[in-house]
């Protein structure tokens, strides 16, 4: 299962690798992790097809995941589930704005961050 994470700062996709670990739960697959911190290569990753999930940062600048959710949500044939990290509680109506399959808010609890990936990637169909 390969996982994208994006955000333009290198501590907070340090903190979500760090808490999918080799595999989000003993009963999935060992997950391979790329990195971004830019919009552009994002959308090129997502439009490729190789990812079973994207974690996407809310507070990324200059390109926010929020919006890019939103893009790859209407641009991307097939896009994979999206994990959205936001900053407030607060901010989960917009992670409804921008179609995110999950939230997880800051700071990010570890625990929270490899439950969410799990689910989201047992919930991934298979692509033939």
């Amino acid at each position: 299962m390969k996982v994208l994470i994006y955000s333009d700062d290198a501590s907070t996709r340090e903190k979500v690798r760090t808490a999918i670990g080799r595999r989000p739960a003993a009963d999935l697959p060992e997950v391979e992790i790329v990195e971004s911190a830019t919009q552009p290569a994002v959308l090129r990753y997502l439009d490729s097809g190789d990812f079973d999930l994207a974690i996407l940062d809310g507070e990324a600048a200059p390109a926010g995941g929020m919006g890019i959710a939103r893009q790859a949500k209407d641009e991307v044939h097939n896009c994979p589930p999206i994990l959205l990290i936001i900053a407030r509680r607060d901010d989960r109506w917009l992670a409804n704005w921008s179609r995110a399959d999950a939230v997880v808010s800051q700071p990010l609890d570890p625990m929270a961050v490899a439950e969410a990936v799990a689910d989201l990637l047992r919930r991934r169909p298979a692509i033939a």
